[in-house]
């Protein structure tokens, strides 16, 4: 199993908390290298007494040579990049398997809160359909460790350790007889299946919807079946695997003679250090971290072996078995009493308490919340004058003038709209002053408009579609008062005429109304409400006066016969 040390490097103090790591045996470098330093340190002395007690003098020059020259071209072999870079796809590897193992837990969720039934045969479903998860789960890792391959050999061990029946492995045996080339990890999982659309049928799950979420995980856990029989399958290209393993043998079997203590006439400093002549210090760091560096990529590379890093599959065999019984079985439609908790009446707690008062910890904030903003806030003060700064006073309750501690500022830019029959123009004062610049008078219903911020286009869009609408309901209105005025003038009388002049009058203001609509493109919709409340006001007004005197002109009808 890997060995996990997270409790003891929890916490960093002095000098780190990976120097107490360092004393540990199992899982350590020092158990992964200790046969092959050996070998690398026996067959360096055994080349350094070969040379300084063995061979001639003609023999040592020819092993100077080949020092030198093992020396000058050992460094030529990209060790570093060859084999970080490998190290580094092993690692994701190895981290992705872990990740693909499929678990039981959810699975187990679905079916004990959606499989209905407290008789025997509900129990004996949701059983047997968690078992058959297990079942194919252990399967599966047989076929890929040699852990679980020794523990469960054939399918008599898995009879005897309960995970499956006697008529369940007659079935498959016969079905491996059949179709021998193919694994039969899948059968226990349509298996299982099955079960779940029995259940359905029989009314055990109320709909199809949670049939649905029951099969929708039940081809998850089988896709993480199948993802590792591809892991265990499609490995790593070999000749990575053999580039990697070659370039650091190789580097060292250079190491071996190129960094030997040699004795010559014209003695150079990068053969002659009298270190190496007792004892190759770095070279042996050298060997003991690149070597450290393969042996890491070797144990990874397969994390379901008895390598000390890897994973405890039998604990995990165990431990989904035991989990899923206690969920679907032992803890099937239970649950602890309803009660109120103690903050009920606080609805929250406004903090959680603490055994120690030392151990309470500051709350966390912004990254920005402690920023300096002296230096800016000066920046800007400096550039801005007091002119062009409007201060607004507040005033007490007696009038009385209240200056408070901290003002607000409030920065106007001076504008002046001025509005012609043809177009808008807006001057803006460098120095406050407004400027004058009216192109021609304006009419009666015509207003100059200053201090209004200037409209950009969907305002402008806005205004349009109000005047096309005011414009149709104007013309409804002349419309109808034409209508009531040929009506009118068939009948002359004194009320007739007065009718009259009211629709003279209404025309009069929807005439005011062309003209305004013709010399003020840009003026605001409430001059122009305006308008329509006064022609809608008169047009109601006449409306009614025509209705009242058409009523008072109709002769009385006779009473209904008896």
């Amino acid at each position: 199993m890997t060995v996990s040390y997270t409790a003891e490097v929890a916490t960093c103090r002095r000098f780190g908390c990976f120097w107490k790591l360092l004393a540990r045996w199992r899982a350590s470098i020092y158990k992964l290298i200790w046969v092959d330093l050996l070998a690398f340190l026996a067959s360096f002395y055994c080349m350094a007494i070969l040379y300084r007690f063995v061979l001639t003098k003609d023999d040592r020059s020819i092993f100077e040579e080949l020092v030198i020259y093992c020396h000058s071209y050992g460094y030529l072999i990209p060790l570093s990049f060859v084999l970080g870079f490998y190290v580094s796809v092993i690692v994701s590897r190895w981290w992705s398997q872990y990740i693909t193992v499929p678990w039981p837990d959810p699975l187990a969720v679905y079916v004990s809160a959606l499989v209905r039934g407290q008789d025997e045969h509900g129990r004996l479903m949701r059983r047997t359909i968690m078992r058959y998860m297990c079942l194919g789960l252990t399967m599966v890792l047989s076929m890929i460790s040699p852990v679980i391959k020794r523990r469960f050999p054939n399918y008599e061990y898995l009879i005897d350790a309960g995970l499956m029946n006697r008529n369940e492995a007659n079935i498959i045996q016969a079905m491996d007889a059949k179709f021998p080339k193919h694994p039969k990890y899948w059968m226990p999982i349509i298996w299982a299946a099955s079960i779940c659309t029995r259940a359905r049928k029989e009314g055990r799950i109320w709909d199809d919807f949670s049939l649905k979420s029951m099969i929708d995980e039940i081809n998850k856990f089988r896709a993480g079946c199948n993802m590792l029989i591809h892991y265990d399958t499609i490995s790593i290209p070999l000749v990575y695997t053999q580039v990697v393993t070659l370039a650091v043998y190789t580097y060292f079997m250079a190491a071996i003679f190129g960094h030997q203590w040699i004795e010559r006439k014209e003695r150079e400093k990068a053969y002659s250090n009298i270190v190496n002549y007792y004892f190759p210090l770095f070279s042996t760091l050298e060997f003991f971290f690149f070597m450290g560096w393969l042996k890491v990529a070797e144990t990874l590379i397969c994390p379901f072996g008895d390598d000390d890093d890897d994973f405890e599959l039998n604990w995990l065999i165990d431990r989904n078995l035991q989990v899923s019984y206690l969920i679907v079985d032992e803890m099937h439609n239970d649950h602890p009493q309803l009660l109120r908790d103690q903050y009920w009446d606080e609805v929250f707690p406004n903090e959680l308490p603490y055994q120690v008062d030392g151990h309470r910890g500051e709350h966390p904030e912004a990254s920005t919340a402690k920023l300096d903003l002296s230096k800016i806030t000066a920046s800007v003060a400096k550039h801005t004058s007091h002119e062009d700064l409007d201060w607004i006073q507040y005033y007490g309750e007696e009038g009385e003038e209240e200056h408070e501690e901290h003002e607000l500022r409030i920065r106007f830019a001076p504008r002046e709209f001025n509005f012609s029959h043809s177009s808008l123009s807006v001057s803006i004062s460098p120095n406050g002053s407004l400027l004058d610049h009216t192109d021609e008078p304006m009419g009666e219903d015509e207003n100059t408009l200053s201090g209004v911020t200037s409209m950009d286009e969907f305002d402008r869009l806005k205004e349009e579609r109000e005047r096309e609408r005011i414009s149709r309901q104007i013309q409804h209105t002349a419309m109808t008062l034409e209508l009531m005025k040929g009506e009118l003038g068939a009948n002359p009388s004194p009320t007739n005429s007065i009718l009259s002049q009211q629709i003279e009058q209404a025309r009069s203001i929807q005439s005011a109304f062309s003209r305004s609509q013709q010399s003020m493109r840009s003026s605001r919709s409430q001059q122009l409400q305006s308008l329509v409340t006064r022609s809608s006001e008169t047009s109601q007004q006449t409306t009614r006066s025509f209705l009242v005197k058409k009523r008072q002109q109709q002769p009385p009808q006779p009473p209904p016969p008896q």
